[in-house]
């Protein structure tokens, strides 16, 4: 008897490592493979998301004369709209600075502005640039995450823009930290987020055009489930559940993180410094995975 169970025993793990292990692995293996294909096609392609992305800039203000001085104009105007209602009409007010003296409600709410006009902007625009890519997709092959790229760089160059005006304004009036060394880390975080959520989107709404007005829709609900334009402990002083929850919002923890490394000059917690990073590399790597497996047949759709 001994006998007997000491060799069905044995054999159990033999019988799951020869069905359930080695399909698994087959799995990984072939994902794993499928994304290495697609990030070295991306690679060699790389010329012509570089020329997509200069054809995008040079059609942004053309014919227009003020030329690129709108890329400081359009985040101007809405920083003053934004800090009119809500700074002078609502009173709203922002905390000290890390400096001590400063307390500006524009630049508070800048520090926050900026990561959001970076998410939306690649979102919205890499749902736009793929179905906006469909006749040159059906004339010439080429990845098809290339517009989506290419629109991201466009974003990636507005944004730095943006936040380099905020850094200058930090710097002439004595508002800086070391913790500023934690700004690229932030762009890779956010951008990876950004691109893995619209790479997902992009390709379901070539299959259901309604996913764009519900993505628009939701956009809004969720600029405003964000602590942009006020302070989340206005939140907390009416409801620290909701406060919470609010907080588990990917995008409040980019604002945050934006605040904390330009406005408060504080680090952000332990706990965001791992989570944040991690989160962003999964969505991103997420995202890729559902573009690459919906993507396969998508010059037919387009």
């Amino acid at each position: 008897m001994r006998a007997g169970r000491s060799d069905e025993a044995e054999s159990l793990p033999a019988s799951l490592s020869l069905s359930g292990a080695p399909a698994f692995r087959r799995a990984a293996q072939e994902w794993k493979s499928q994304a290495l294909k697609s990030v070295s096609e991306l690679w060699a392609y790389r010329n012509l998301t570089y020329n997509l992305a200069q054809r995008e800039l040079r059609a942004r203000y053309k014919k227009s004369l003020l030329g690129w001085l709108w890329s400081l104009l359009n985040p101007a105007s809405v920083l003053a709209v934004y800090t009119l209602v809500f700074g002078y009409f609502f009173d709203s007010q922002a905390p000290i600075a890390g400096n001590g003296r400063t307390s500006a409600f524009a630049l508070y709410l800048f520090a926050g502005l900026w990561v959001w006009n970076l998410f939306n902007g690649t979102v919205l625009g890499a749902i736009a640039a793929l179905q906006s890519s469909g006749p040159l997709l059906n004339k010439v092959y080429f990845p098809p995450a290339c517009p989506a790229l290419a629109n991201t760089i466009t974003v990636l160059l507005q944004a730095m823009i943006e936040a380099g005006i905020l850094l200058v304004t930090m710097i002439l009036l004595g508002n800086v930290g070391w913790m500023l060394l934690l700004f690229p880390l932030l762009i890779l975080c956010i951008t990876l987020f950004s691109v893995g959520v619209g790479l997902a989107l992009s390709v379901y709404n070539v299959f259901y055009r309604d996913v764009n007005y519900l993505v628009t829709i939701g956009m809004n609900v969720l600029f405003y489930a964000t602590p942009i334009i006020y302070s989340i402990t206005l939140v907390e002083k009416k409801s620290e559940t909701l406060a919470r929850v609010m907080q588990l919002n990917p995008i409040a923890q980019y604002v945050q993180w934006s605040r904390d490394i330009f406005y408060g000059l504080t680090m952000p917690s332990v706990s965001s410094l791992i989570v944040v990073p991690l989160a962003s590399f999964a969505i991103f790597v997420l995202g890729l995975a559902i573009f690459n497996r919906k993507s396969r047949d998508i010059a037919q759709e387009l």
